[in-house]
């Protein structure tokens, strides 16, 4: 029960994969850097860019593209360059389930996008507007508010985190994420930056990162809707296994 009173939300835990396949950080490294044109572009399909595959290739080839707005070209190769430093963080051992690389990634991720970058809510210039999250239908999700100094997000922060050390790999990483979504660190890149620190807890333990495919970006839309509304996030967390390579060699408990 303390877990979920420090991060604000509930699952059941028999419902998760025991285990997933571990292997060595090299491995799930270079999967990662392999599949790297991949990732970028789900994620960037979650955020409904209209880049498209073959133009992210290009992009990560270093050469423009015409007919794109600036901002979705720029939001790709930001992405990219989380991802890269993200790979760095866990190949030279330096990722950590802490402040420091989450608003880290969160300056590459939300760079030129955000109304502020790389700090939380009110640790910047801007220490009044309290961002909040589109629920269609349902209204909206309205964080904590935006606090000179973000003493509240600070305290979270460091209650969720603490909690999560006593977790196994994939529901510390998957809890991570949507610990992120739901509480909104940030001004803007909340989701992708809290995933981009999902996968780097799942490498650091030899677990192969996972990518929400653009095909089922309807699918995760809809269950994130529900996962704001009842704070209940089994169903994300499954559906996030079932995105993993190697879900179909792992057993529920």
């Amino acid at each position: 029960m303390l877990l979920f009173d420090a991060l604000g939300f509930h699952w059941n835990r028999l419902a998760l994969p025991a285990a997933l396949p571990v292997h060595s950080i090299e491995r799930v490294c270079f999967r990662f850097h392999r599949m790297l044109p991949e990732f970028v572009w789900d994620a960037g399909v979650l955020e409904g860019n209209p880049v498209t595959f073959p133009e992210v290739k290009t992009l990560l080839d270093g050469i423009t593209i015409g007919g794109r707005r600036i901002s979705d070209q720029e939001q790709i190769l930001n992405l990219a360059e989380s991802a890269r430093r993200l790979l760095a963080m866990v190949k030279t051992n330096q990722f950590s389930l802490r402040k420091q690389t989450f608003t880290e990634l969160n300056g590459i991720v939300a760079r030129n996008e955000a109304l502020e970058w790389g700090v939380f809510r009110g640790e910047g210039q801007e220490q009044n507007y309290t961002p909040d999250v589109g629920l269609g239908e349902h209204g909206r999700h309205t964080p904590l508010p935006t606090l000179p100094g973000a003493p509240e997000l600070n305290r979270v922060f460091h209650e969720g985190t603490t909690a999560l050390q006593a977790c196994p790999p994939f529901e510390q990483a998957t809890a991570f994420f949507l610990f992120g979504a739901l509480q909104q660190f940030f001004f803007d890149g909340n989701k992708r930056t809290s995933r981009f620190m999902m996968n780097g807890v799942l490498m650091s333990h030899g677990i192969d990162a996972i990518s929400v495919p653009a095909a089922r970006a309807q699918e995760f839309n809809e269950k994130m809707v529900r996962f704001y509304l009842n704070r209940d996030a089994t169903e994300m967390m499954a559906f996030l296994a079932a995105c993993h390579p190697d879900t179909a060699d792992a057993s529920p408990r």
